[in-house]
């Protein structure tokens, strides 16, 4: 199984819209980032997301791209300072491929708890927009796949 563990992409800061929807850019660095996704044949079952708008937009570009066409899902348990075990033990009861879309620090705390069992050892460097692809081996561990920053896809024309 993979498990997609997504940073929302860049938003607007609070006091322009309390919202926080996502910004121009990052807007293009999601899309950039889905277009690579589904070039590369990446396609996720499940795409889950925090409820808050850049989330929301975030998952929505990316199942443009890289979805079955079943229903974004909002979820709990996956607000920037919540506690990581219990979401945890959720990811760790399923079966399919599903995308995660939320905030930091909690993203950056679940991969760590996930990879090396310790939520505070700083295991990936997030930036809005970044993706960590984390597969789980036969015997229940999570590995580091891969992660892709949207710097890595800015274009440089």
């Amino acid at each position: 199984m993979k498990l997609y563990v997504v940073q929302h992409g860049q938003a607007i800061a609070k006091d322009v819209d309390p919202q926080r929807p996502l910004s121009e850019r990052g807007r293009a660095d999601v899309e950039r980032m889905a277009s690579f996704l589904g070039g590369a044949g990446i396609r996720v079952p499940r795409i889950l997301h925090s409820g808050k708008k850049r989330a929301e937009q975030t998952a929505a570009l990316l199942a443009g791209a890289v979805g079955s066409g079943q229903p974004l899902e909002a979820t709990s348990g996956i607000d920037p300072l919540d506690p990581t075990d219990g979401f945890t033990r959720t990811v760790n009861r399923w079966t399919e491929d599903t995308m995660v879309v939320g905030h930091l620090p909690f993203m950056g705390r679940l991969v760590s708890r996930l990879v090396v069992g310790d939520e505070a050892a700083p295991t990936v460097a997030f930036q809005p927009g970044t993706i960590v692809c984390l597969e789980r081996g036969e015997e229940g561990s999570w590995l580091l796949a891969w992660m892709v920053r949207p710097e890595l896809l800015a274009d440089r024309g």
